[in-house]
């Protein structure tokens, strides 16, 4: 196994193999998952997929695909544009597994880095939008836009107000997204000319878009005036490099401002992963979608940052969850945040001024050939208006020249500008439109054409946008951040249900690749069609491995995933007629995202019972069925179960739900122990998303990016998300899900080399060790903590649930601490709590070694013993390591040493913790505190405190 990737990828050694099983009791690989997968759901067959390869081979092989993508200057902006990604950057964050493998922040204590970097991207975007408050970043701008038009319905407190009205000026995908998210709600839309509207009482809000679909900024304070006065909210899609230059919608009276991050330093990449922004008012911030990054104090009063306000998650409010909202864009909005620190408020303004300045000098320079220019008031974006032949000899030069326009209706050609483009650049531009053969001269002055729209208000005046503009300032203020992190590089991060595996350098690196990062996602389909390829070529492997015909890779989280699911689910069955069908069956156990994604389709949500084993309650769920049967739509099910089994009774269930007229939705986060030995469609259910950060390995980012693609069954192929501005889809597609048509499209190629690198044995191979190494963490630890559920045979899935609640009872220690004190020990704790209070739930994943995993158990082992010195009165039950953990070096290596326990005790409880020990920079951070004292913008310039880094 040591040959090839495979070997590479997976953890244990051959050697270890028989040491594993007898530890776990099994007498091979094989017979460990007979006991582990029902019989009625194995597969017979190896999957089809094609031969595994190396790295240096598989990279061959994808330079040429990617050199069938026509890398084009593109200027057809629609919040896309491309963008100069400092080198400083690229190689320290975007191109660094310490930035790109760490987890979601919810353990804060070891997230202080990737939380200021959150922390400066709000102060940023609330800075340069003129808003109070900003979240941590949405999935992109078309969701921010829906996101917005939910926030002021839900706000608004006339009962009668359902209708949004929206610019007909809007970008047509993010108008596709704002119907498919509106229509399930009941929300009613009116697409026309906002500022000619006309309000009553059913209105509860506007969005309108400034720079607008055809490019023009318009003044916004009387509209906005006239629809506060007649209650109405207003919601304004805008652009952040604009806003160094232009008003900003907050000094207008804005309530919501969204849009997209991409063009501060993050990579075209066909469409993503970008970060949306959503900044708002302080009154609203608790509706708003998404994560808050806030300000608190350590248990030392010091200073800490953490996610505020972490009540509001989808996960614990369920079906009553205002988003179903899970993963972000984390290291997308890390970059543009690093990007704006980098640039500080000069630099950025700077290049404002020469993307404004270029222009203007176009517009006067093509005007002058006789086009006319119809854009009062712009900032990159001209529009040129002439007859039809003039267009399609401008489109034949241009695209002969390797240029992109858009040509958004006949007669009309427009041009968005970006920081990239040369004097050479422009003055080809000219030369498209100039009839003359030769090229013309670099176009000379043009008025400014902001009009009374030039910002004069001052931004990023923090002092972290003012002190790192070198770039050995900057290199060291961005590895300083990293060090306080623990990511995949530091240790193993052994989160049940989220599935933390190895990302391969081989499966990132052609991330960033020009061939693959160059590319926007409105460029005409024959100059994508490496990327079409991959597209084809990932859709057949995660249709064979899903056991489904069809798959749409639009979907760019998990939570995306469900809902398209459920809305493909919808479209089918209200094509037959049968539209009464709106409840969906979630089980107990299921993750908060089901039941909140029902309610934003517009579902019905019906709780089924579990049994004192975990697994779903059969005769709650065949009485339930039968009770709905005239509605029933759907039932969500994730397999193996929440719990870490696999039910024997699954089938049984899919048929039950099937018999009384409904679908089943399989949830794909434990897809891990599926690949190769079962499948969705083996189980019996008719579509599944795929969380392809999780199984397939794109790394979580610090909170994001993900993807989370559907696989259907063939009767629901028809319905896939089609898209507006590029076809996708079946013949009768729902609308877009995602802004972009193939949602992330260049993370797609760490999950196409991670299947193609592995093959068909070594995606099989990474179930099957996925579940040994979970087994062996269960054979070594259950005698220390009890482990919640189990199979028959005593087994468990890919993950376990350890119950802490006994020893709470006992000796007052919980599933908190032990949580924190396992990074004293150097580990980023299991998830707690989740899906049952008082527990810990362990996933430790194929890609970990043997010494790590007995690393780990060396350290809950060593916990269980501190659990037991307070049980027996050696430790003091509130003075003790695991109350106060984790512990600093400050706090270690201070003066004063108030505590009944070592130092020694405290930081190296092991002896390998002296040959390497992560420290936290913070000691536990007070939740409360951060939430009634909220703040969520960097620190004002007299409260600024210096941190280290």
């Amino acid at each position: 196994m040591s040959d090839g990737f495979e070997g590479r990828h997976i953890g244990p050694r051959d050697e270890d193999l028989a040491r594993m099983l007898k530890v776990v009791g099994a007498s091979s690989l094989d017979a460990l998952m007979q006991e582990i997968i029902p019989q009625d759901i194995r597969r017979k067959d190896p999957l089809n997929l094609p031969d595994a390869e190396s790295e240096f081979g598989y990279h061959q092989r994808l330079r040429t695909i990617g050199a069938k993508n026509k890398v084009f200057r593109t200027y057809i902006g629609l919040g896309y544009h491309d963008t100069i990604t400092p080198a400083v950057i690229a190689r320290n964050v975007l191109e660094n597994p310490g930035w790109y493998t760490p987890y979601t922040p919810y353990q804060a204590e070891i997230a202080q880095g990737r939380l200021e970097s959150l922390l400066n991207f709000q102060t940023m975007v609330a800075d340069l939008t003129g808003m109070q408050v900003a979240n941590a970043s949405l999935l992109d701008e078309a969701t921010a836009a829906a996101e917005a038009i939910t926030l002021m319905a839900r706000q608004h407190k006339h009962a009668d107000a359902n209708t949004c009205i929206v610019s007909d000026r809007v970008y047509p995908h993010v108008r596709a997204v704002i119907e498919t998210r509106a229509e399930p709600l009941g929300i009613k839309l009116r697409f026309e000319d906002v500022f000619k509207a006309t309000f009553d009482e059913h209105v509860f809000g506007i969005y309108v878009q400034t720079p607008d679909d055809h490019g023009e900024v318009r003044d916004l304070k009387e509209l906005i005036d006239r629809a506060h006065a007649a209650h109405a909210f207003v919601t304004v899609g805008s652009d952040l490099l604009a806003l160094t230059v232009i008003t900003p919608p907050g000094e207008a009276g804005a309530d919501v401002v969204v849009g997209n991050a991409q063009r501060f330093g993050v990579p075209l990449g066909y469409g993503g992963p970008h970060a949306a922004f959503f900044a708002t008012r302080e009154a609203f911030v608790r509706q708003a979608p998404g994560r808050i990054i806030g300000v608190s104090v350590d248990s030392k009063k010091r200073q800490a940052y953490r996610m505020a306000l972490q009540t509001r998650e989808q996960h614990i409010r369920r079906e009553k969850a205002t988003s179903n909202i899970c993963t972000a864009q984390a290291l997308l909005a890390n970059m543009a945040a690093f990007y704006a620190v980098y640039h500080g408020p000069a630099g950025l303004r700077a290049i404002g001024e020469r993307v404004h300045d270029q222009t203007s000098r176009l517009a006067a320079a093509v005007t002058s050939l006789g086009w006319r220019q119809t854009n009062a008031t712009l900032f990159d974006t001209v529009r040129f208006e002439g007859d039809q032949a003039q267009v399609a000899r401008v489109r034949a030069a241009a695209e002969g020249r390797g240029i992109n326009f858009r040509y958004p209706a006949p007669g009309v050609v427009q041009v968005s500008l970006n920081e990239t483009v040369t004097e050479s650049d422009l003055a080809e531009i000219v030369g498209v439109f100039s009839d003359k053969a030769s090229k013309p001269g670099a176009p000379g002055s043009g008025a400014s054409l902001l009009g009374n729209q030039r910002r004069t208000s001052a931004y990023l005046s923090h002092p972290v946008f003012n002190a790192h503009h070198s770039e050995t300032e900057m290199m060291r203020y961005i590895r300083g951040l990293e060090r306080k992190d623990i990511g995949l590089d530091t240790a193993m991060i052994p989160l049940g249900s989220c599935t933390m595996k190895l990302n391969a350098a081989a499966e990132m690196m052609p991330i960033s690749w020009a061939q693959f990062s160059k590319i926007h996602p409105f460029v005409p389909v024959e100059q994508a069609e490496g990327y079409h390829q991959v597209f084809k070529e990932l859709e057949a492997a995660l249709a064979t491995i899903t056991g489904f015909s069809a798959v749409s890779l639009q979907p760019n989280s998990g939570a995306q995933g469900e809902y398209a699911g459920l809305l493909v689910i919808r479209a089918y069955q209200h094509s037959r007629g049968e539209m009464k069908r709106n409840v969906v069956l979630i089980p107990q156990s299921a993750h908060g995202t089901n039941p909140a994604t029902a309610s934003l389709a517009g579902m019905v949500v019906a709780i089924v019972k579990c049994d004192d084993q975990g697994n779903i309650d059969v005769p709650d769920l065949r009485a339930k069925a039968q009770d709905f049967r005239d509605t029933l739509s759907c039932l969500m099910v994730t397999y193996p179960s929440t719990h870490g089994v696999f039910e024997d009774s699954i089938r049984e269930i899919c048929e039950i739900v099937h018999a009384n007229g409904g679908q089943v939705y399989m949830d794909g986060a434990n897809m891990n122990a599926q690949v190769g030995l079962t499948s969705p469609a083996a189980i019996g259910a008719d579509v599944c998303h795929l969380n392809l950060h999780k199984t397939f390995a794109i790394p979580h980012g610090g909170g994001g990016p993900g993807m989370g693609p559907i696989a259907v069954a063939k009767h629901l192929a028809p319905f896939l998300p089609g898209h507006a501005v590029i076809k996708t889809g079946g013949e009768k597609a729902i609308q877009a899900v995602s802004a972009a048509p193939f949602g992330s499209s260049s993370i797609l190629l760490i999950s196409y080399g991670y299947i193609r690198m592995l093959g068909a044995q070594g995606v099989t191979a990474a179930t099957k060790f996925a579940m040994l190494n979970a087994n062996y963490l269960k054979a070594r630890l259950e005698k220390y903590y009890p482990v919640l559920y189990a199979g028959k045979q005593g087994r468990i899935a890919h993950e376990l649930i350890f119950d802490l609640r006994p020893g709470k009872q006992r000796t007052g220690i919980d599933e908190t601490d032990v949580a924190k004190r396992l990074m004293d020990y150097g580990f980023h704790a299991p998830t707690v709590s989740f899906p049952v209070a008082g527990t810990l739930m362990v996933e430790p994943t194929e890609s970990e070694p043997l010494e790590e995993l007995d690393r780990f158990c060396e350290a809950m082992i060593a916990i269980h013993g501190e659990i037991e010195a307070v049980a027996s009165g050696k430790a003091d039950p509130k003075d003790n390591v695991l109350k106060n953990a984790p512990h600093t070096a400050q706090d270690v290596s201070a003066n004063e040493w108030p505590h009944p326990y070592t130092r020694e005790q405290a930081a190296y409880p092991v002896k390998s913790l002296r040959a390497h020990k992560f420290w936290p920079t913070v000691s536990r951070i007070d939740n409360p505190y951060g939430d009634r004292n909220l703040m969520c913008a960097c620190p004002p310039i007299e409260e600024y405190e210096p941190v280290g880094g």
